[in-house]
């Protein structure tokens, strides 16, 4: 979970808008950029913050606590907007040492590479109806966890045994034996796949899954698997 950039109402809250305030206000005579009434408008807010907020830090009543939290919600808003504008949308300007110093992270623009998967996948096969198939808990083998990014979606791979017809010219002559020989495939992110073989009732149909990323990049293959269709 990424954390939160600011920080919930109390001693962190005014200590981290106090640093950008007075960091602007040093920075005045730089940052000419930023229009004189919109670092007006940061200042305000802060001294609407403060006042709400110091009769919190001793012993205070429910109704002290309540106007703080108002506060919090309204000047957020302008601080946030603030950083959005005037810091993330200048960054010529506004360096990642400016940044640093404000207590601000810099946005980080290396993106993570996404690996090849390496999870095998396997499912279970059931019979919904007649010439139905349909491969369920699709799962990556032995219980292990899959990965979010790696293991995006699932390729599956099929082939029937039989006579060829229009919609499945390319036939398997026997028993699988490597799962490449498999000529059809389908694409999913879905844990189950139902499969229609319409006029193959006898014919024998073989699966074998494997893992891809968002970028096309395959896995290994999982377990052959092989059915006569109902």
């Amino acid at each position: 979970m990424a954390k939160q950039l600011i920080p919930y109402p109390g001693p962190k809250y005014d200590v981290f808008f106090n640093n950008i305030m007075r960091y602007v206000d040093v920075q005045a005579s730089v940052w000419t950029f930023i229009p004189e009434a919109e670092r007006k408008a940061l200042y305000s807010a802060y001294n609407l913050w403060y006042n709400a907020y110091f009769p919190t830090t001793t012993m205070h009543t429910p109704a002290e606590t309540a106007r703080r939290d108002e506060a919090y919600k309204e000047t957020k808003q302008v601080l946030s907007r603030f950083i959005k504008v005037w810091f993330r949308g200048f960054p010529d300007q506004v360096t990642n040492s400016d940044l640093l110093k404000m207590g601000i992270p810099p946005l980080d623009t290396e993106h993570t590479p996404i690996p090849p998967p390496e999870n095998q996948v396997e499912a279970d096969i059931t019979f919904p109806g007649i010439h139905m198939v349909e491969l369920q808990r699709i799962r990556p083998v032995a219980g292990t966890a899959p990965d979010a990014r790696s293991d995006y979606g699932v390729r599956i791979y099929y082939g029937i045994t039989g006579k060829a017809s229009e919609k499945h010219p390319f036939r398997l002559d026997g028993p699988l034996t490597d799962a490449m020989e498999l000529p059809y495939s389908v694409f999913t992110r879905r844990k189950k796949e139902r499969f229609d073989f319409n006029g193959e009732r006898g014919s024998t149909v073989y699966f074998c899954l494997r893992y891809e990323n968002s970028k096309g990049q395959s896995g290994p293959f999982g377990p052959v698997l092989s059915a006569v269709i109902p």
